[in-house]
């Protein structure tokens, strides 16, 4: 049904300026069925409503939604809540104005709803954070939202399953808060390390004596990673006494090696975030941690295996020269992921950034293979916004075509093209780029550039000319 309207809504475009109003009015009719069809209808219309101006549509839907959130009737709560949920991944800052008004509607509904709808709450709140980002971090707001929240936290016990969508919630809330949650953070912070530290204990005695022991939950240790992911990105280098008071980093250890991908994908991930937050307490276990994340450097598991690619480009910034050792346990496995057919964007991006920093930090070791991975490496990362990661990445590559030119010959227009890419690079990048693309124009001499230079597309031609003067 869902593909259905999906696959209309352009046909319906002319027709749903009448149309919202419409189905705004069925929000309040008498019957319970009519209104929750109708807060279902109008979420699939989120994307057209958000696209007009927000007094024409947006905020009178999002005024009604609010008010059925609060509905008497619970199928109506649902309904309403996931509309909502909805409508904030589609307005995103568009919400920021209204922000007070739908908390106080959010905060009240934690008084109302019974246990299912308490889990779509949470995930509509999660969604809040996650759409509007640091807005969200003002006393008044954090001052409406926590008490709720940290209420519900410390009423259901470790064992209980409504911890997963809290866990969630609070993660994406740490995550927007940022420094906003640091009255927070020590509890949460430990119970989270208590919840790992349990199931791998639990899995420990399941695995020595499995006709004595339940097998453990794992979900519970996968939901406080990733709360410890939120919070190390929200709290940034404020997360450091945390870590060094607790045993996380050994915890972190046995958990990159657990036999469930999942258990691993969000590992990988908060040791990502914990390089970029308090590296000190990171690097001290580099020379265990770097093997296990070359073993995992495995297609077969996407989100593994991305997150890995990831974590090792974070970890190769810090490091700089002294990641040298740890190269060729890495290289290989991703120069074969960016040449492999049919590899997720996600993970071909991730793959390139991670080796244009390996590159950029230990040249010497990576530009030998320059050939063997430059077709692909532009490609991927022609289409990504310019952003810090994709600066390392260029600069990465451009050291390694001076440490290797020839590497580079073959493939020569694709660079051309990854270049055109960057809508504003940082000056010193740019003056990399003019050097190499000089530099090759006179290595081959004019009449050759200019032969050269008419494969190019007509917008490539011009972007070079305008911005580099080829």
């Amino acid at each position: 049904m869902c593909v259905c309207v999906c696959a209309c809504v352009h046909g319906m475009v002319p027709y749903l300026p009448e149309l919202i109003p419409h189905l705004i009015q069925c929000l309040c009719d008498k019957k319970a069925l009519v209104r929750s069809i109708a807060c279902w209808t109008l979420s699939r219309y989120a994307h057209w409503v958000v696209s007009q101006p927000p007094d024409a549509h947006l905020k009178p839907l999002m005024t009604e939604l609010l008010k059925r959130i609060l509905d008497g009737n619970k199928r109506v709560q649902e309904a309403a809540c996931s509309a909502f949920a909805t409508l904030e991944e589609e307005a995103c800052t568009e919400l920021v104005p209204y922000l007070s008004f739908i908390l106080d509607t959010l905060v009240f509904a934690f008084g109302k709803y019974q246990h299912k709808n308490l889990l779509i709450l949470y995930d509509a709140i999660g969604t809040l954070a996650d759409s509007v980002g640091h807005h969200l971090n003002q006393p008044e707001y954090i001052q409406k939202l926590m008490p709720p929240l940290i209420a519900k936290w410390n009423e259901l016990k470790d064992e209980d399953k409504d911890l997963f969508p809290l866990l969630e919630c609070l993660s994406s809330v740490a995550t927007a808060l940022q420094s906003g949650f640091l009255p927070y953070c020590e509890p949460v912070y430990q119970r989270c390390v208590t919840l790992v530290q349990k199931t791998l204990a639990q899995a420990m005695m399941y695995s020595q004596q499995p006709d004595q022991y339940e097998a453990p939950d794992k979900d519970f240790m996968i939901v406080a990673l990733d709360l410890l992911s939120g919070l190390a990105e929200g709290l940034g280098g404020h997360v450091d006494t945390l870590v060094a008071r607790s045993n996380i980093m050994t915890l972190l250890f046995q958990c990159m090696q657990d036999t469930m991908p999942e258990v691993r994908q969000s590992s990988f991930a908060l040791l990502g975030d914990l390089t970029k937050a308090c590296f000190p307490h990171v690097k001290p276990c580099i020379a265990e941690f770097m093997p296990i994340l070359g073993t995992n450097l495995n297609p077969e598991f996407i989100s593994v295996c991305n997150n890995a690619t990831w974590a090792i480009g974070e970890i190769c910034m810090q490091m700089g020269v002294e990641m040298q050792p740890y190269i060729a346990m890495v290289l290989n496995q991703l120069v074969e992921i960016i040449n492999r057919p049919n590899t997720p964007k996600t993970l071909l991006e991730n793959t390139a950034i991670t080796i244009g920093r390996l590159g950029y930090v230990c040249p010497q070791e990576v530009a030998p293979m320059l050939p063997q991975f430059i077709r692909p490496w532009c490609t991927s990362l022609r289409n990504i916004r310019d952003n810090e990661e994709k600066d390392s990445a260029f600069r990465g590559i451009c050291i390694m075509i001076g440490v290797n030119p020839g590497g580079v010959v073959q493939d020569f227009i694709f660079f051309c093209d990854a270049v055109a890419s960057w809508v504003n690079p940082k000056d010193d990048l740019r003056d990399m780029f003019y050097k190499i693309l000089h530099g090759f124009k006179e290595q081959v001499g004019e009449e050759n550039w200019q032969q050269f230079s008419e494969q190019f597309p007509p917008l490539l031609k011009e972007r070079l000319a305008a911005c580099y003067g080829v």
